[in-house]
């Protein structure tokens, strides 16, 4: 006899229709599956035997043909269990063909036939909603995370027995339902405010330009200077994530197994801070069986990357496509996969190998050839992509007296998103959403700036040796500058305050 059973896999972040089919004829006792499975699908066979025989059904001791459906896209993980063993005891007459037609499922079997959590069940539900089914069978473990898609009915499981109950109309479960307003609701119990960094006034105003306007930014510092406290606070700031942004950012956790299930849903933007030692493959994304990496984990957040210098030189040039493209596409012999990656880049270095260049307080031991091979490790393109350069120097006593008043991130975000909401208005009907991402011709349509601040502009970038891209760079950060004072027009004293921000470009003119 002939079963099929809808089912679905994820190619990329995005998930795609399979179906399972499942034919069982006479002849010797084998169990087959086609349609380009990978080692993981094709030991389904043995989990799918003990769950059927353990939960009190036949398996059936014919030849068992199983078929996924594109066979021409390659099938990984163990969602296929469930599917599997339900079309062949839809086969074997124990299930009806007819009840099978209305649902997506997906499930790992244990071999006493509990049905575990797979990855990806996010994009899965989504896809059963956008072709038209009338729900999706999931592992219990998976389905707040399912529910997120409120048009869909979500049937959590924890059996295999429990779905041949409810399939033939012998129990009933329950579709669940998740209160997105209270998820979004959720205060923020991560403790970190700007409140709590002392002095700093300059770096903080530039970590607020950087908020406004989506841009990359550069801190330059001495050790202890609080470089790494300042950056961990950024998400504080930044804009809540809206619903779409929420679901994309969702479905990249969910796809690489690394979602809360208590959680469904991720509604904070994500600070991302790969060691030093992670290799271009864990940071860009990759891998035999290719999968994102810490770029696309930071999507719609932060990606912090500190003491800079110290990343593999490779390893930092394979940044420059996604931040350019705010996508990164791998290829291998297979297929070639495009994650997003649109996130704000955070570094921090020293000034110096020893930390102290430049440092009033310290004497620096570093000769200029050892500065220069220290600086250099990070390349000309790399740095032009990175808006704000600013430095961080240390501290000084009086400003880390206890009862200083410092701003809350609470007062700075209502201007941050203040600004952002000038920014969406200005870009509605295009696909931008901040000031960072304006292309050649946005910056002529948006950043006009009159004869005076052409000057200034003209002076500093023959002092500077200023690349044509830093030149846009500057009239980027002069736009988000004018947007935090709600002016209509560039002025003079926002070019001359974004010009500030290149200090990398003065020293390293100057060395």
């Amino acid at each position: 006899m002939l079963a099929r059973v809808l089912s679905s896999a994820v190619i990329g972040i995005d998930a795609y229709v399979v179906e399972v089919e499942v034919d069982i004829a006479q002849g010797l006792p084998t169990f087959t599956t086609v349609g380009l499975p990978e080692a993981a699908v094709k030991e389904s066979r043995e989990r799918v035997k003990s769950a059927i025989t353990n939960s009190g059904y036949t398996f059936p001791a014919d030849r068992i043909t199983v078929n996924l459906a594109p066979a021409n896209i390659k099938k990984e993980g163990t969602g296929f269990d469930l599917p599997m063993a339900l079309g062949i005891l839809s086969a074997t007459g124990i299930l009806p063909a007819k009840a099978l037609s209305d649902y997506l499922f997906l499930g790992e079997l244990s071999l006493d036939g509990r049905v575990k959590p797979v990855n990806g069940s996010l994009p899965m539900a989504i896809a059963a909603q956008q072709a038209g089914y009338r729900g999706i069978v999931v592992p219990a473990d998976n389905g707040k995370e399912a529910s997120v898609v409120s048009k869909l009915c979500v049937y959590p499981v924890r059996s295999l027995g429990q779905v041949v109950d409810f399939l033939r109309g012998f129990g009933s479960i329950l579709p669940q339902k998740t209160d997105l307003k209270a998820i979004f609701d959720d205060p923020d119990r991560s403790g970190t405010d700007f409140a709590e960094v002392m002095g700093q006034e300059h770096a903080k105003r530039a970590l607020e330009i950087a908020a406004a306007g989506g841009h990359n930014i550069i801190m330059v510092g001495p050790p202890g200077s609080g470089k790494t406290m300042l950056a961990r606070r950024i998400p504080t700031i930044l804009p809540p994530l809206s619903f779409e942004e929420a679901i994309e950012t969702t479905k990249i956790f969910s796809v690489v197994g690394m979602l809360n299930r208590k959680q469904p849903l991720v509604t904070r933007r994500p600070f991302r801070s790969p060691h030093h030692t992670i290799s271009d493959a864990g940071l860009i994304g990759g891998g035999h069986i290719p999968r994102p990496g810490e770029v696309s984990l930071a999507h719609n957040g932060v990606l912090f990357l500190d003491e800079l210098p110290e990343y593999k030189k490779n390893v930092l040039e394979v940044l420059r496509q996604p931040l350019e493209d705010l996508q990164v596409t791998i290829s291998r012999a297979a297929s070639t996969l495009t994650y997003p990656s649109s996130f704000m880049l955070i570094a921090a270095m020293n000034p110096c190998p020893c930390g102290y260049f430049a440092d009033p307080r310290h004497a620096c031991r570093c000769t200029a050839h050892q500065i220069q091979r220290y600086r250099s490790k990070i390349s000309g393109p790399l740095l032009d992509r990175i808006d704000i350069h600013v430095e961080v120097p240390a501290v000084a006593y009086k400003d880390l007296m206890v009862g200083a008043q410092t701003e809350p991130s609470g007062a700075i975000r209502q201007r941050v998103v203040a600004a952002r909401q000038i920014q969406m208005q200005r870009f509605k009907r295009t696909k931008i959403y901040s000031n960072a991402q304006m292309a050649s011709r946005h910056i002529r349509a948006h950043c006009r700036i009159g004869d005076d601040a052409h000057n200034l502009l003209e002076s500093a970038i023959d002092r500077l040796g200023l690349s044509a891209r830093a030149f846009n760079r500057i009239l980027k950060i002069s736009r988000t500058i004018a947007d935090l004072d709600a002016s209509g027009g560039i002025q003079v004293h926002h070019i001359t305050e974004a010009i500030q921000y290149r200090s990398l470009d003065r020293t390293r003119h100057n060395l």
